[in-house]
This record gives structure tokens, sequence and C-alpha cells, in this order.
């Protein structure tokens, strides 16, 4: 597989990250062109501002890791995030609403669609597949595309299960070819990663992205 480094966004999300975290992901990624970066939104202008002359998007999160909060919440932390610098911004979905039928996951949704792509970033929505059924993650699917999500993501890696080779299958059969896939959520090895990939993800996201390099280059040796 050629640029597998380009399937990757090299993520740390975890509570006791530093800046010496932060300052190893970015030049992590400089060195192997990662696709993108994950940070938390408090070290978005940071990694914005180290990678402006890169071809490397600074990602961010938005309602992370459980979606509970209001829609303005929600609008407030996505403009901020994209005057800090976020290129991409990954929502984790209103699972409460979605779990009480509501159709607010989709009006929530397509608010801030509305303001990514005014301003030309791209959107992808968190699922959390591993409280969805296959039937909601269709149908989650279906929201999130129809909402004007430019990616549906797997998981944010919180909770108890993350990404699935048999969900990413489910997935690609239910969206559109212009609607793209993120797993997230325990991708440690290779073998799993390029396993997501063949079943229709487009991107990896992973704390674990220079070592999947590192074993990518090291298979490509036999």
């Amino acid at each position: 597989m050629k640029n597998f480094n380009r399937f990757l966004e090299s993520t740390v999300l975890k509570p006791t990250m530093t800046g010496e975290d932060v300052d190893q992901l970015v030049k992590d990624a400089i060195n192997e062109q990662f696709i993108g970066v994950c940070v938390p939104s408090f070290w978005v202008k940071k990694v914005a501002r180290e990678l402006k002359d890169e071809d490397i998007q600074t990602v961010t999160v938005v309602g992370f890791p459980l979606g509970f909060e209001d829609t303005a919440s929600k609008v407030a932390e996505t403009k901020e995030a994209i005057k800090n610098g976020a290129d991409e911004l990954d929502l984790v979905w209103s699972q409460t609403a979605y779990h009480s039928g509501m159709n607010w996951p989709k009006i929530e949704i397509a608010q801030i669609a509305k303001i990514c792509h005014e301003e030309e970033r791209i959107l992808k929505v968190i699922i959390e597949t591993a409280y969805l059924n296959p039937e909601q993650i269709q149908e989650a699917c279906s929201i999130c595309q129809d909402a004007g999500a430019d990616f549906v993501k797997t998981s944010t890696g919180y909770a108890p299960s993350g990404a699935k080779v048999e969900d990413i299958h489910l997935m690609r059969k239910t969206l559109s070819s212009q609607t793209g896939i993120k797993a997230s959520g325990g991708i440690k090895t290779l073998d799993f990663a390029l396993e997501l990939i063949r079943a229709g993800a487009d991107r990896i996201g992973t704390s674990s992205a220079k070592a999947l390099m590192d074993a990518w280059r090291e298979s490509q040796k036999t």
C-alpha cells in the first residue's frame, strides 16, 4: 500500500498530556508526513502555528468525550477552535438525544456543519459505535451524512470498545463514496490498521501512529 502515512491521524487526548507530548506529536507528524495531528482544543493554537508550512491538518475535538453539551456550547467550541487554527473538527454527537429517540442530533450536526463549511473546514462526527447495534450504526451514518458531515468516525476511545472491522464494512456499505470514514479507538497494530483500511476506512486515528509507521516500513522490507 502506497502512502500509508496519509491514512494516519496522530492523536494524543490523554488527561495527563504535556507540552512535551505535543512537541513530540508534531515532530513525528512532520517527519512522517501524517495526514493530521489531533489534539485537545487547548493545544490547537500551538499545533496550528507549528504546522502552518506543512501539508498536515490540525484536528481537534468538540463535545469530547460524551457529547453531553448543549448545541450552543458545541457551536461556541467549534467557532473558537476554528479561530485558533483547527482545520478539521471531530464532533461527538448527542448520544443522549439519539438514544432518547429525538431528532436533535441531526439538527445539531447540520448547524455545526454549516459553520465548518462556511470556513472551509472539515467536520467529522463521532457516533460511538460501541453503544450502537448494527441497525443503529446504519441509522447514525445516514443522520450524519444527511446533516452534512464530511466523515463519520467510530469512537472516542473512551467507550468499552473502539473500531471494529465489521462496523467499518457496515458504515462503508451505508455511506456514499463522498462521505469518509475515520476509524479510531484501540488501533495499535499494523495488521489491524490495514484490515480497517481494506474494510473502507479513509482515516486511522491512533495514538500509535509512529509505531504503526515503523511496523509498515519493516513490512516493506520482506
